[in-house]
């Protein structure tokens, strides 16, 4: 049996950058283009260089840049009408990027044509065939984006069908048909592929880009390759305009893993984890632990019945294995936990002797959480119950005590200022004061000065994020707090949790066990 190849299509450099609250630098997009290329996307579209500066200069400097195997496109419009391609700006910056592919994108539907465009259809066919010609003339693939491709099918189909064999008389070597405003369902999206391949020919290879405005913008690519659609354009993550594009971090795998086709090799579609989280981070984009296959939380498992039933089978809920693409399974601990949740975590963080003490921790989880704890994100608070319970366990340092002041000081206004008192395995006690620009930050201070004399590597730990929220704000001041703090050492990351009405105690807590947890991880 012939397994139908795929091509894949990225538009994150441009159609990802118009997502509100993403903006790249020159070397961000050449950094993604890199990354794209070495993971095996055949085509990358990296901007408009008749648009602005950044993209025209993009291009020169990719230039300069070896890749493995992908082909870098840039985008534009059609020639404008009653004009030629030669004496157009838009074109003539296409011909000047320089790229072995030009994606062009046309209007479909008569309603842009008649008023946005403001000709007549004989004159839109006219712009889109000249501009495919003339890219074809100059030795470009050229690859035709029929935009509103599915309205304008809907409101005049002879209209958007004629687009689309202008753009193929032309030479066009795909023809890309758009759900541009992203309202399509996926049934209609397979008619309109029916509908272009019937006027086309089967020789005419199509094309699929869509929007996620109506939430199907996964399902519309999959239901247009079910159809016949043989390249299919997104952006990792989904990043786009107004809701998102299509998402290829989930169209790769379930073409790949759930419709037989081929995509990338296998090898690849293991670095499909590590891919969306790159770009997350390179467009400082907080990355969605509930993605689909790549998310943090896509294979996380909170309820105590679905843990025990997956340490005897791993497949009886999940629907593909995770290593498949790059992710892991997790066990979330939680009052819905049970002693698998435990032994889980404990297994494979390492903490397994801690496991006989399962049942004893998860009865301590389900107390706290009940007190207003959250462990799910505190696996590091977890990790340390484990480790209290082993027989032997030495902790490395023991509170005797601290203060926190807070007042005004004339001339230097508000000062937090604390003194912690601890105690080392050999006796030493250790007493600190240090200042702060708060109650938290000022203990921070002065426990991190009592400790790093007997503990060194204290020096490479690094709190990277401090969190607070109010449980129960109707009880106003005395509302329960819960804090999350975030330590960093090197590649490792973790979160402790504390919590109480006292928001001082709470944040001591978090602290202190972070700080335990990073002086006694393996």
């Amino acid at each position: 049996m012939t397994t139908t190849r795929i091509e894949l299509y990225d538009t994150t450099l441009r159609d990802g950058t118009q997502r509100e609250n993403i903006s790249l630098s020159l070397a961000d997009k050449v950094a993604i283009a890199r990354r794209l290329d070495a993971f095996g996307i055949p085509y990358i579209e990296c901007g408009w260089p008749g648009s602005n500066p950044k993209d025209a200069d993009f291009f020169e400097a990719i230039r300069g840049v070896e890749l493995e195997q992908a082909k870098i496109c840039a985008f534009g419009a059609t020639r404008r009408k009653h004009s030629t391609c030669a004496h157009d700006g838009n074109v003539q910056a296409l011909v000047a990027a320089d790229t072995p592919t030009v994606t062009l994108v046309g209007k479909s539907w008569d309603l842009h044509v008649e008023k946005v465009l403001e000709t007549d259809s004989p004159e839109n066919e006219a712009m889109i065939g000249d501009t495919v010609g003339y890219l074809k003339d100059l030795g470009r693939e050229v690859i035709y984006d029929a935009e509103h491709f599915f309205d304008g099918l809907t409101g005049n189909p002879e209209c958007a069908l004629g687009t689309l064999r202008a753009a193929a008389a032309a030479g066009a070597d795909y023809v890309v048909l758009c759900d541009t405003n992203g309202g399509t369902l996926p049934w209609q999206i397979e008619a309109g592929i029916d509908a272009a391949r019937a006027e086309l020919g089967p020789d005419v290879r199509i094309g699929i880009h869509t929007h996620d405005d109506a939430g199907c913008g996964v399902a519309n690519t999959l239901a247009a390759v079910r159809a016949g659609a043989v390249m299919v354009q997104g952006t990792i993550n989904g990043y786009g305009e107004r809701v998102a594009n299509a998402n290829l971090v989930t169209i790769i795998p379930d073409l790949q893993c759930k419709m037989g086709c081929f995509c990338v090799p296998d090898e690849s579609l293991r670095e499909l984890t590590s891919l969306s989280r790159y770009v997350a981070e390179v467009a400082n984009i907080a990355h969605d632990d509930h993605l689909p296959y790549v998310g943090r939380s896509a294979f996380a498992h909170k309820g105590g019945i679905h843990v025990a039933a997956m340490l005897k089978e791993p497949t009886s809920y999940q629907h593909v294995v995770p290593e498949v693409v790059g992710n892991e399974m997790r066990t979330v601990v939680s009052e819905l936990s049970g002693r698998g949740n435990i032994v889980h975590l404990a297994e494979s963080t390492g903490a397994g002797r801690g496991t006989p003490h399962a049942r004893e921790v998860l009865h301590k989880v389900k107390n706290l959480e009940n007190r207003g704890y959250s462990f799910e994100a505190a696996e590091a608070s977890v990790e340390l119950m484990l480790r209290r319970a082993e027989t032997g366990y030495e902790a490395p340092f023991r509170l005797i005590d601290f203060l926190t002041v807070v007042e005004h000081r004339d001339g230097r206004g508000l000062v937090a200022e604390a003194t912690v008192k601890v105690e080392v395995p050999d006796g030493t006690i250790a007493h600190t004061a240090s200042e702060g620009n708060g109650p938290v930050n000022a203990l921070a201070h002065a426990l991190r000065k009592a400790l790093e004399p007997h503990y060194p590597a204290l020096g490479e730990m690094r709190l990277a994020d401090y969190k607070v929220r109010i449980l129960d704000s109707a009880q106003g001041t005395a509302a329960t707090t819960r804090v999350l703090v975030d330590f960093v050492a090197g590649g490792d990351r973790w979160t402790t949790v504390g919590a109480g009405t006292n928001i001082i105690q709470a944040s001591w807590e978090a602290l202190s066990d972070a700080i335990e947890y990073g002086l006694t991880r393996g």
